[in-house]
């Protein structure tokens, strides 16, 4: 019962109002679900620095939390900025090592800590609440980029609190970020076999299994297109879902096409929802829509 969306200005601009589109198609589906709202922002810090935003942990003590986090970040890299906002530390680093090594340094810093998203583009932004409370919290309405991804949540089985929402970042690889409606029937087996190999998980949701899938995959040599391609082949169960990078926007619809998915595509963009009326309250006018067949795998690039 969730919403899913995504949107890619084909041109590149880096100035394409990405926030308010995804805001207004979330918004436009948010009685899919009431629980948590969030979106997958791919914004140009520019000079290759890294954003980093992390979940601090117990409350009333944000600013503590985020001097200590901000002290060890230091031991690798040189701080740039660093602002606390909402429920979020954001960091701005200039670092060129292993991105795992840095999550881990991180989180090590206290219990429920946790790096939300880290990319050279890539910003995520979620929180319990419809997507109006994530606008009136963040004012992601403002924030531009050349493309994105947004969720917005019915809880079926796992609990509802900031690191169950989504998008979920794949951790370990930046830039790479999901959002998923549906479920993952092996997700309990393919956890069992990714936590054998020393792999954290941070919550029960089964869309976390995509990110860290896809991550190792592209980690190993696949492409973006070959890694979505082979989840088809070791994901069971009933599914649709949309994956993106610092340059690529992709979706994977499920091989019993239960879960519905429509795609505009123009000239200038493409966008893509979980259902029609998401695309013309957010995109208006007249253009093209079409609906992904069963076992379907598209991918689409930023224009550079």
């Amino acid at each position: 019962m969730c919403g899913i969306v995504g949107f890619l200005d084909k041109g590149g601009n880096r100035q394409a109002p990405v926030g308010q589109v995804l805001l207004n198609m979330l918004t436009a589906l948010g009685r899919r679900g009431p629980d948590s709202a969030g979106v997958a922002l791919y914004g140009d810090p520019g000079d290759g620095l890294l954003v980093l935003r992390v979940k601090l942990g117990q409350q009333g003590l944000a600013e503590v939390q985020g001097a200590q986090v901000t002290e060890r970040v230091k031991d690798l890299a040189s701080v740039v900025k660093v602002s606390l906002q909402g429920e979020y530390l954001c960091l701005v680093v200039d670092y060129q090592g292993d991105a795992t090594r840095l999550e881990s340094v991180i989180e090590a810093a206290g219990e429920d800590i946790e790096v939300v998203s880290m990319g050279r583009r890539l910003e995520v932004v979620k929180q319990v609440g419809s997507p109006e409370n994530l606008e009136l919290t963040y004012g992601i309405s403002a924030s531009v980029g050349t493309h994105g991804i947004g969720h917005t949540r019915m809880s079926t089985e796992s609990r509802v609190d900031l690191s169950h929402s989504q998008p979920f970042w794949a951790h370990g690889l930046p830039d790479l970020a999901v959002v998923h409606n549906g479920h993952i029937t092996n997700y309990h087996k393919l956890r069992r076999r990714y936590e054998q190999r020393g792999h954290h998980f941070y919550t029960e949701n089964d869309s976390e299994i995509i990110g860290l899938y896809l991550a190792e995959q592209m980690t190993h040599g696949a492409s973006f297109t070959a890694a979505l391609q082979s989840s088809l082949r070791d994901f069971d169960g009933a599914f649709s879902y949309l994956a993106a990078t610092a340059d690529s926007l992709g979706f994977v619809k499920d091989p019993f096409g239960f879960k519905p998915l429509v795609v505009a595509e123009t000239a200038a963009y493409v966008a893509l929802a979980t259902e029609e009326i998401a695309l013309q309250t957010a995109l208006g006018g007249d253009f093209p829509v079409w609906e992904p067949g069963v076992k379907q795998v598209q991918t689409w690039q930023v224009e550079r």
